[in-house]
This record gives structure tokens, sequence and C-alpha cells, in this order.
């Protein structure tokens, strides 16, 4: 569980507890008046000030709570993406199975990792989806038109990707 989480559980705690003791306070003080119309109006009052204190309490620990889960599942998109780039720097090529495999997830996760890492200007190399190898080469070997896998010509395919027109290989740059 994530601190945010913890934290958002021990704040919503905390109110429900402070606004339970405040109203148990405000009810036992007016029990004893004689006056109803008084003791009504005490005890409501009582309840009210116990909500109004608890409130933000309460608002609090549920935004930490729900923030903390969310910060929880961008962690683990985060720790699924270093070591994708992890695996390939270590062993240079990698097949996209293994990935898979070793991650726990499935091979669209994968791609969508690879693209994200990409974008974010983290993983320069080359993929070939057909023969599903991720491959990690040194920006300098990436230059020209050739592809690195099969030598042939290569086109843009997309905002730093050219794909091969031949063996189907995407560069990142």
């Amino acid at each position: 569980m994530t601190t945010g989480r913890v934290i958002g559980v021990i704040l919503l705690v905390a109110g429900i507890l402070l606004s339970l003791v405040c109203s148990l306070v405000a009810y036992t003080s007016t029990r004893a008046v004689e006056d109803q119309t008084a003791a009504t109006g005490g005890a409501t009052l009582g309840i009210a000030i116990a909500i109004i204190l608890a409130l933000p309490l309460i608002g609090a620990g549920i935004y930490l709570y729900v923030r903390g889960g969310a910060e929880a599942r961008e962690m683990v998109e985060i720790k699924r993406q270093r070591k994708i780039l992890d695996m390939v720097k270590t062993r240079g090529q990698v097949n996209i199975s293994d990935l898979v495999f070793e991650l726990r997830s499935n091979s669209e996760q994968v791609r969508n990792d690879i693209y994200k890492l990409v974008g974010m200007g983290l993983f320069t190399g080359y993929v070939n989806w057909d023969d599903g190898v991720l491959y990690s080469v040194e920006a300098s070997k990436l230059t020209g038109n050739k592809c690195p896998r099969c030598g042939g010509e290569q086109a843009f395919a997309g905002k730093g990707v050219i794909k091969c027109q031949y063996c189907g290989a995407e560069v990142f740059l």
C-alpha cells in the first residue's frame, strides 16, 4: 500500500471517529436537559459542528486514498517499462515473447510500452514485429536510410519511427 493510501485511510478513520465522538458528546450533554426542544436543538447543533469538523478530514482522506491508488498503478507501469529497457540494454536483443513472459503481460501491452519509451526518448533501436525481436542499437548506427537488419531502404513511418519496406523492421530514432 502506498503512503498516500495509508494517510488517506488514517484521515478517513480519524474523520469518522471525530464525527462520532463529537456527536456522542452533543447527544449525551443535551440528554439531561428537561426541555426537549432545547435538547433537540442542542443535539442537532452538536452533530452539525461534528460534521463540519470531520468533513475536511474525510474529504482529504478520500482524495489521498484515490490519488494513492492512481500513483500505485502508475508505478506498476513505470516498473514494467524500466524492466523492458534493462532487458534490452543488457542483452542487446530480446524476443517479444520473452518480454511478455517475464513481465507477465501481453504482446499489445509490451508494444504500447515500447512506443511510450520511444515517445519519451528513452529507447533507440529497432524492432522486427514479424520475428518478434527487439534490438538495442546505438544512435550512430541508425544514421542513413539503410535497414540495420537487411540493408534495405527505409521509409518514414511516423514520429521518430522509420520502417523498412522489405523486412518490416521498425527503427526508433
